[in-house]
């Protein structure tokens, strides 16, 4: 049998098969066990009967299979995540400079940005690092540092087109009482608790990675990055208790916060029917169309992937990790995009800030 290295391992996996990929990762598995634990290791775990199981030194992210020329895929997601700096910090920059833009909606565009920014930053750049300077293997705390804070600000966004569909049902709904019900103290409060929310049961899931133990000691995750799922799916010991923690995930995520979007555009049209005016519903219907694009762009790829893989039916590997790492940067690129030329106010600050910038240059 033919003998391989890691630095071999990262050329041989663009040329082979992933049945042969999995072969040679497996002879790998066994001597790079040997080398680093001679004499056992208390990463060692008996199972019943004959079995072993182990707490992995890292994890092995495989990406596409059997596809060439991937590494133009990733070069295109770098430009991607460049263009998604450049516009969320604009736009972040355009809200922090202008008074009239400080009020409660653009509090949580602001604190979207932030999540843009910051989500991509989780996701992007390590995802360059693996496929195109052939560093595929991730340690262990490092994979769950990054399923954590990828799923985190994942999880974050969704609540904050909650609370963005929130401000939008009161201010159509409640005209008079909404900068009552929604002030800025509130909004603050609002985001925070998203936040913490979302921290909290992220740092639930990965605590709950720890507990399992592996038929290898470096697993080969089928995904571009440490996904959660993956993971935990490949687990030797009993993962039901993540599989239970998954279906809150799901539902407190996704299901949830899309229930309540629905809903609150349900109240927002019976609202707008009511305006005698035709201009009146033009002009309220058109403060809900950014916010929109936003939810269908956010929702629609992860809810059809996540809910196939919830109910446990199998994906094509290449096509789930096309379309959940399309879903995951495209909307952060486009957010800015849409709340800069889909908004009135915000493309009303732009301009006086241009030309307040240029009277300063003259």
């Amino acid at each position: 049998m033919c003998r391989c290295t890691w630095a071999s391992m990262n050329t041989i996996r663009r040329q082979l098969p992933a049945t042969a990929v999995s072969c040679l990762l497996n002879q790998i598995n066994q001597e790079h066990f040997k080398e680093e634990n001679p004499e056992g290791s208390n990463q060692l775990k008996s199972m019943e009967g004959n079995t072993t199981v182990y707490q992995p030194f890292g994890f092995f992210i495989m990406g596409f299979q059997g596809l060439k020329d991937t590494n133009y895929y990733f070069m295109f997601l770098g430009i991607l995540y460049i263009g998604t700096l450049l516009g969320n910090f604009f736009l972040m920059m355009v809200i922090w400079q202008s008074e009239a833009l400080h009020t409660p909606k653009y509090m949580v565009v602001f604190s979207l940005s932030v999540i843009d920014v910051s989500h991509s930053t989780a996701l992007v750049p390590k995802c360059i690092d693996q496929f195109l300077f052939n560093s595929q293997f991730v340690p262990y705390n490092l994979c769950l540092t990054q399923m954590f804070f990828i799923h985190s600000f994942y999880t974050i966004e969704s609540y904050s087109l909650v609370i963005l569909a929130f401000e939008r049902l009161v201010s159509i709904c409640f005209p008079l009482r909404s900068s009552t019900i929604i002030t800025n103290t509130r909004m603050v409060g609002i985001i925070a608790f998203c936040w913490v929310l979302a921290f909290t049961l992220l740092a639930t899931m990965v605590a709950l990675i720890t507990r399992l133990y592996f038929c290898k000691p470096i697993p080969i995750v089928v995904s571009y990055f440490c996904d959660h799922g993956p993971v935990f799916k490949m687990a030797c010991t009993d993962n039901t208790v993540n599989w239970k923690v998954t279906t809150v995930f799901m539902v407190t995520a996704i299901f949830v916060p899309l229930a309540f979007i629905l809903s609150s555009y349900v109240c927002i049209v019976i609202a707008i029917s009511r305006i005698n005016s035709a201009e009146g519903r033009w002009k309220a219907v058109r403060t809900c169309t950014a916010h929109l694009i936003l939810v269908a762009m956010f929702f629609m790829p992860i809810l059809v992937i996540y809910t196939i893989a919830w109910i446990n039916v199998t994906i094509e590997v290449n096509t789930r990790i096309l379309n959940t790492s399309l879903s995951m940067v495209l909307p952060a690129l486009l957010n800015p995009i849409i709340y800069s030329l889909k908004t009135e106010e915000v493309m009303e600050q732009i301009k006086k800030l241009l030309r307040k910038h240029v009277i300063k240059l003259k």
